[in-house]
């Protein structure tokens, strides 16, 4: 069997799926992994699929992609963009969009998984595919594991995945150490005493209260944070009141938090919290605010040793000059949840997914074009040629120089 990697990323393409909805998604990878003699399970951590490829004695190695898309609507014009629509977790209708480049993911690990299989003579030890779910809810890491992942599976010895992205096609990023920086998703309600929009002095105004949060929380990266670390506090969501003259009995606010190492992290949430309950207490709020996490990102962190072999080979695949260091970027991945509870190296880098012919503007200017759609744009669409074939070849290298 050959895989027609081309009509595989198009119909993944044009039929994404919400996180923890990819069942057709999962169906799709599960049928071709069977064909190429892989040992398959699926419904691991609710709708992930697992292969396993045993071939001799030798390391495991662990390849990662993610299958689940974003509530966004496509608008790239391409005869495949996706006109599908999505229940979201709060039961509303959405469009939804691979808009990440979760397709790109899935089809080249099949790919590789594919080689892999067809040149078992190459290579000695353990194959472990890991297709998973709800990356962008950042919980579908941690559900596969919590659904007995390492005790069900071959513990790997190291873990290895890739991500699509606007440079180049051709190109491949990768950053020792720091790679993506954690990202805490929160909801902070704060609790007041409603009344007459009249009367202000009967009541305890929660939409002052949330204003001075909102101001306070400025302070947290400027003033607590060193200027040698990074942070980010951005407050996205603001909601509260249905009328003009009511003053509501309650305000929430929605909060992203981004970091690169996990005492700043701890320090900023800290931090965070400290002044919603402060500002609640000076504001004489009828009790403590109500503070929710949801979407949790660890920072992704490649181990330096083995990043330094999986550059190596990559430079021997596509170039010496084409595989760079672009040094910790501020979006976020689940994928280190593996590598973590593993206690083993990860190395997680970026696939030039852009028109090859950015690399001549990059190389006259310094930078990428300000208008090219990046992930999580509606317009954002990776150039099949050569991407995918570039990101198959980048798998196998990379698990070839684990596998014995």
């Amino acid at each position: 069997m050959t895989l027609d990697l081309t009509a595989i990323y198009k119909d993944l393409h044009s039929n994404p799926e919400l996180s923890f909805q990819e069942t057709r998604t999962a169906g799709i990878v599960a049928g071709h992994l069977r064909e190429l003699g892989f040992e398959v399970t699926e419904g691991v951590g609710r709708t992930g699929v697992v292969g396993v490829l045993a071939n001799g004695v030798g390391p495991t190695v662990l390849l990662r992609a993610d299958m689940d898309g974003l509530p966004v609507e496509e608008q790239t014009g391409l005869d495949y963009a996706s006109t599908a629509r999505g229940t979201d977790p709060d039961g509303n209708d959405v469009p939804v969009m691979h808009a990440c480049g979760h397709d790109v993911h899935v089809t080249c690990l099949l790919g590789a998984a594919e080689v892999l299989a067809w040149s078992r003579e190459e290579w000695s030890g353990t194959l472990v595919t890991v297709f998973q779910p709800a990356e962008e809810a950042g919980g579908g890491a941690a559900e596969m594991l919590r659904d007995g992942f390492l005790d069900r599976f071959p513990r790997p010895d190291v873990v290895l995945g890739q991500h699509v992205a606007p440079i180049p096609a051709g190109f491949i990023g990768l950053t020792p150490g720091p790679a993506m920086a954690a990202a805490d998703s929160l909801s902070i309600t704060l609790h007041g005493v409603g009344g007459h929009g009249s009367r202000p002095e009967a009541t305890v105004d929660p939409v002052y209260l949330a204003a001075n949060v909102i101001n306070r929380l400025q302070g947290v990266v400027s003033r607590e944070i060193s200027a040698l670390d990074t942070a980010v506090v951005t407050v996205g969501q603001v909601h509260a009141g249905t009328k003009n003259n009511i003053i509501p009995d309650r305000a929430t606010l929605g909060l992203t938090v981004r970091s690169y190492r996990e005492e700043v992290r701890s320090k900023v949430l800290e931090s965070v919290e400290r002044v919603a309950k402060a500002e609640a207490q000076a504001s004489a709020s009828p009790k403590e605010p109500t503070i929710e996490y949801f979407e949790r990102f660890p920072v992704t962190v490649n181990d330096p040793t083995a990043s330094e072999r999986v550059a190596t080979v990559l430079r021997g695949v596509l170039g010496e000059q084409r595989v760079l260091n672009p040094g910790p970027l501020s979006g976020s991945e689940d994928v280190g949840e593996f590598s973590t509870a593993a206690d083993v190296p990860l190395v997680y880098w970026f696939l030039g997914g852009g028109e090859p012919s950015l690399a001549e503007i990059v190389a006259k200017t310094g930078r990428m074009p300000d208008d090219i759609p990046s992930n999580h744009s509606p317009f954002f669409a990776p150039v099949i040629d050569p991407t995918l074939d570039n990101g198959v070849k980048a798998l196998v290298a990379a698990a070839r120089e684990f596998l014995s």
